[in-house]
């Protein structure tokens, strides 16, 4: 039903990928879609009075479908009670009531709040002793077998490739066993187990021949970070190395994905190579500008030959020559660079990505963690101050998780040993470092910190940002720190933006009336906080658009430490000096807690001054070779148009 459904809404456009693909808007969309086939398929069972073997995963892939399931449950009135379950995986050791367990996070997500049976809930059991589980994955196995097999597996994709914990290797053939986890897969998981020494090291999992032996499969991934994971997995030859490539070779399975998981399949990225298209301004330049890359030539170098060559005719036949193409590009690409992102007085601004007047702007620039302004857009941030712009900073979350223990345990001692030497009351402040100290002596892997914890480190980040705004040359009237509740739960899983996460926004918005806002749009961060925080942003926006002043309001999107605005979205670039980097890296640099071994550090080993630094080069190195000015670095922005 989905599928078929979804073939008619595409058409048959000819395609790259070797299995079917479905992309939706957003995950919301996508998640409601695959309910309503699991919802159907169960409808059917329970008219022929047969069990619905369903095959489950967890992560964050599926967590919007079990809300989906939830919902359908409770207002709809669908029933489990003909579902038996089977969840891929599950961490070794792992006991069930462990935070990190699957066996929780299913009981949280699903199996409490629908009325599937208990004893029709299976996951694998992470408390065996070693010697017991051969004969376990055995048995695992014959009960699907018995069964009948599943009727319906739901999958998530790793960034290698990894299906279930089936990491690169893992043969077509493989049964349910004990595996040691991939680095990438213990890195990625990392986050949750509160630093990599933490993290499991192996894993019980479902094998890709009970995976492939599924009557139906979806693999759903959302967010960019997938995206060039899927485009190998659907679109290049069947491999060991990337395990959910295997599923090209299942006779009913589905890649569904989210535009942004999508973004680098053929068909999406260079829709030219696959059938005739209308050309629009948009895809012009993202033709012009790849060819561009791709040959190595700067974009007046290119010729008619170059077009025709690289399946770019019919844009050379409706618009070319080249040379007018090029001439087009090239110009456009000029204009995004300024060194005046306020806007430059007194000017002609209709080729400047940003309006003259006012001469003086109010700018807002949020920060979804404490470092994340000066990281990003820490040379526009100074640029803007010293232009003569009045720039406020809207710290968005207090990062108190992102803050080592023995830091937290050493600016509480700090505290005891600064009342003592100026002889202010220390009894207080003894207590709390006692009761800290004590705690973290005997904290466990995931254990939530206690409030008092979470607020030392809260202050040493929120003492950093504050350095780092006084720094570029702010006064404290012009720092608002606004911690947002959806952070506050003192884990790494947040919650749902709220109600009064778009108020304490749209509040700050309304008090600045700010003709410049700055967010972070890069919605790669891992672990979510930059898309909530996103979100919590557009929702203020779109709630004041009716305001007067939001006339004046524009709002630029930047991105963060995990990767850059592709050069044909720039529409804003400004150049850095070596001078300029250099005060820049001083910036970062205020943030002590978050050098020298960063709580969070994603599978990039640099620390996070060097990934904006190369990211920052890597930009201007693309306006050079493309035959632009050569510039030390660049940092590039995107207009959002609400």
């Amino acid at each position: 039903m989905l599928k078929s459904n979804i073939d008619k809404a595409t058409g048959f456009e000819k395609r790259f990928e070797n299995i079917g693909t479905v992309v939706f808007q957003e995950a919301t969309a996508a998640s409601k879609a695959i309910a309503q086939e699991i919802a159907s398929l169960i409808k059917v069972k329970q008219s022929q009075k047969q069990p619905c073997i369903l095959g489950l995963a967890t992560g964050s892939s599926p967590k919007g479908l079990y809300a989906e399931l939830v919902r359908l449950h409770k207002e709809e009135g669908l029933s489990f009670r003909n579902v038996v379950s089977f969840n891929l995986d599950e961490y070794y050791p792992m006991e069930p009531d462990s935070v990190n367990s699957y066996v929780r996070f299913m009981q949280e997500q699903l199996f409490n709040h629908i009325d599937i049976l208990p004893e029709n809930c299976f996951v694998p059991d992470g408390t065996l002793p070693k010697k017991e589980i051969r004969n376990y994955c055995d048995q695992y196995e014959a009960k699907i077998e018995a069964f009948g097999g599943i009727d319906l597996q739901i999958l998530g994709i790793g960034g290698n490739g990894h299906i279930g914990f089936n990491e690169s290797g893992s043969l077509q053939n493989s049964k349910t066993r004990l595996v040691a986890l991939d680095h990438i897969t213990r890195v990625a998981a990392s986050g949750d187990f509160s630093g990599l020494e933490n993290t499991p090291r192996t894993a019980i999992t479902l094998g890709v021949k009970k995976i492939m032996e599924a009557k139906r499969v979806i693999l759903m991934a959302w967010g960019e970070g997938k995206s060039n994971i899927i485009k190998a997995s659907a679109e290049d030859q069947v491999s060991s190395l990337v395990p959910a490539s295997y599923l090209q070779e299942h006779r009913n399975a589905t890649f569904i994905l989210d535009q942004a998981a999508a973004s680098k399949l053929t068909r999406i990225n260079t829709p030219w190579l696959v059938e005739k298209i209308v050309w629009t301004d948009t895809l012009t330049r993202k033709a012009v500008l790849s060819l561009a890359l791709y040959l190595k030539k700067p974009i007046l170098m290119l010729t008619d030959a170059d077009y025709i060559e690289n399946g770019m005719s019919d844009l050379l036949a409706d618009f070319g020559p080249a040379y007018d193409i090029n001439i087009s590009i090239f110009n456009k690409l000029q204009n995004t660079i300024t060194g005046w992102p306020g806007g430059k007085p007194n000017s002609d601004d209709n080729k400047r990505p940003e309006r003259s007047e006012p001469a003086k702007k109010r700018v807002l620039i949020f920060s979804p963690h404490p470092d994340d302004d000066i990281i990003s857009m820490g040379g526009t941030f100074k640029r803007l101050h010293e232009q003569g712009h009045e720039v406020h900073v809207g710290y968005q979350t207090s990062g108190n998780i992102a803050v080592a223990d023995d830091e937290a345990l050493r600016f509480a001692s700090f505290v005891c040993d600064y009342n003592d030497k100026f002889g202010i009351d220390n009894s207080e402040a003894n207590k709390i470092y006692k009761k800290a100290a004590t705690f973290l002596k005997n904290k466990k892997s995931s254990e939530i910190d206690t409030p008092e914890v979470r607020y030392i480190k809260g202050l040493i980040r929120k003492g950093e940002a504050r350095a780092t705004s006084h720094f570029i040359g702010l006064p404290d009237s012009q720092i608002h720190f606004m911690e947002l509740p959806f952070y506050e739960t003192g884990a790494i899983k947040k919650n749902p933006i709220g109600v009064g996460d778009v108020k304490i926004t749209s509040d700050l918005i309304e008090k600045i009336k700010p003709h410049q806002i700055y967010a972070a749009g890069d919605l790669a961060d891992p672990h979510g906080t930059h898309k909530v925080c996103l979100d919590a942003i557009f929702s203020a926006v779109k709630e004041l658009k009716p305001k007067k002043f939001m006339d004046d309001c524009w709002v630029w999107l930047y991105r963060g430490a995990w990767q850059e605005w592709g050069v044909d979205e720039i529409e804003m670039a400004v150049p850095m000096g070596p001078d300029q980097v250099l005060e820049k890296r001083k910036g970062i640099f205020k943030h002590q807690s978050q050098k020298d071994g960063v709580v969070f550090q994603g599978a990039d080993s640099r620390e996070f001054w060097q990934r904006a630094e190369d990211r920052n080069r890597e930009t201007a190195e693309l306006y050079d070779q493309l035959g632009l000015s050569h510039y030390a670095a660049m940092e590039a922005f995107v207009r959002w148009k609400y």
